[in-house]
């Protein structure tokens, strides 16, 4: 085999050009190119984009690690997966502006962004309205997808962005999975925020209740507290939940306050079911000094505010 037809392998690739051979050198590593053929400086790993592959390109691929309480760590990469350039960015239009721009040095002009970032917690909102608004595609991936694909390629590759290089590559591995992010509109946004704020709300009321009702089980374990809490309960609770106090009270201002808290639907028999349940309660500790009736009390008035507060 004559020298020439040798395979170039760690050499210089020579390329025959109108009858002539010149030298086409890559410019090192860490480099891209710009629309005039300029070289710019950009992060090691990036690669060379020529002008017969400019032609070619028509999105971007941006992979936003959402940072919280630190800057977002960004990836770009071309149609074919090759780094573009990497960046860190905050939530402002001047930063994610700089973002976009480096996003689509080199491109051609109606090149648009393929944006993915996970739902981290009210961080995603920001990056998807400004880029969105500017045109470009958004997709909002779950957790567990991208939990799958950084698995695999961390084994393969060491960077302290390999969250954003995972999210940038979602699009080239999984595009058929993958859905354009639409964002409501403000009636039906304001409607999601009070059904998930009610929701919210509801899982706490119901983990109250259920400490309430747990607590109360230690101080009276004969608990009268069989069914869902009703006023008159919280009223008592409130109140009277050491059992001690409860017997001091006396019948008749127990049951006053029953009747008004239930508005006339529980009287006597539900306070004297609390009564019963408190006597129990002080004969059956009577010989366990240590017995915490204040302190548990104390905590069964503050759940029965918390839970008034939900």
């Amino acid at each position: 085999m004559r020298e020439v037809d040798r395979p170039l392998r760690g050499r210089v690739r020579l390329q025959h050009m109108s009858g002539s051979r010149r030298q086409d050198r890559l410019p090192p590593v860490g480099t891209v190119a710009d629309r005039g053929g300029a070289v710019c400086a950009e992060q090691p790993g990036a690669r060379v984009v020529s002008t017969d592959e400019e032609t070619a390109l028509r999105r971007r691929l941006v992979g936003i690690d959402l940072g919280i309480a630190s800057t977002h760590t960004v990836r770009v990469l071309d149609e074919g997966g090759g780094q573009v350039c990497r960046r860190r960015a905050g939530p402002t239009v001047a930063e994610l502006s700089r973002i976009e721009q480096a996003a689509l040095a080199g491109a051609e002009a109606g090149t648009r962004l393929e944006v993915v970032l996970e739902p981290t917690g009210p961080a995603w909102l920001p990056v998807a309205v400004f880029f969105l608004g500017r045109g470009h595609t958004v997709f909002r991936v779950s957790s567990a997808k991208a939990a799958d694909l950084r698995r695999f390629l961390s084994r393969h590759a060491k960077s302290n962005g390999i969250d954003a290089d995972t999210l940038a590559r979602l699009p080239l591995l999984d595009p058929g999975g993958l859905r354009p992010l639409e964002l409501p509109g403000a009636q039906n946004a304001a409607l999601d925020r009070r059904v998930r704020a009610t929701d919210r709300l509801t899982r706490a009321a119901s983990e109250h209740k259920v400490r309430i009702k747990d607590l109360v089980r230690q101080l009276m374990p004969v608990t009268p507290l069989t069914g869902d809490l009703g006023q008159a309960d919280l009223a008592v609770l409130e109140r009277w939940a050491d059992p001690r106090a409860l017997l001091a009270l006396g019948p008749a201002r127990l049951t006053a306050v029953i009747v008004k808290a239930s508005t006339g639907h529980q009287g006597r028999e539900r306070a004297a079911a609390w009564r019963q349940a408190a006597a129990a309660a002080v004969e059956l500790y009577a010989a366990y000094p240590a017995m915490p009736f204040t302190d548990l009390a104390a905590e069964v008035a503050t759940e029965v505010r918390l839970l008034r507060a939900t």
